[in-house]
């Protein structure tokens, strides 16, 4: 307030030097002392009604508002931070995860190729076997199949040159022989 009258009687003071016009400056006629009247009475007004007092404290509030909202971007960017910092951990943590399940899958597949070439020399070694085991049933059974139709023919050649022989007497003597053996083999 002291500052505020202060300046107000400098003014009034400076402006007798800048009158305009010739005579008294504290007359009622001389438009800048009314000027400078009506001036000081608008301040001592605003100060009366407690204008200054007012703008003080809506400034302190906006002071104040504008405090919390830096306080609450200050926090909120913390927490940005703190965020960011937990989804960088977590991406690390995917990269590392992932990057074990890519050397589990390779491993597993190395070791499947593994089985399966082992897999694959114990089937070809077990065809080759059945081959083998059927190659020899076939030569086994191409040499019955030989010996059977030697045996045959044998048999047919033996019984034409028997027939050949032998007289009616020599072959029932032979039927009755035979019968014999095989009676007493059976009994």
């Amino acid at each position: 307030m002291k500052k505020l009258l202060t300046s107000a009687s400098l003014i009034l003071a400076a402006a007798p030097a800048f009158a305009a016009e010739e005579g008294p400056f504290f007359s009622l006629r001389n438009a800048e002392f009314v000027v400078g009247v009506a001036f000081v009475a608008f301040i001592g007004l605003l100060i009366y009604m407690g204008i200054p007092k007012k703008v003080g404290g809506m400034l302190d509030a906006r002071a104040a508002g504008i405090k919390s909202d830096l306080d609450e971007a200050r926090q909120l960017r913390d927490e940005a931070r703190a965020l960011l910092e937990t989804y960088e951990a977590k991406q690390r943590e995917v990269a590392e995860q992932s990057a074990r399940i890519v050397a589990t899958a390779k491993q597993e597949a190395e070791a499947a190729a593994a089985q399966a070439k082992v897999d694959l020399k114990a089937s070809i070694a077990r065809r080759m076997t059945a081959a083998a085991d059927q190659i020899e049933s076939s030569v086994k059974a191409a040499e019955r199949a030989v010996r059977d139709q030697a045996i045959s023919v044998s048999v047919a050649v033996a019984a034409d040159v028997l027939q050949g022989q032998m007289t009616a007497a020599q072959a029932n003597a032979a039927i009755d022989a035979s019968i014999q053996q095989v009676a007493a083999k059976l009994h």
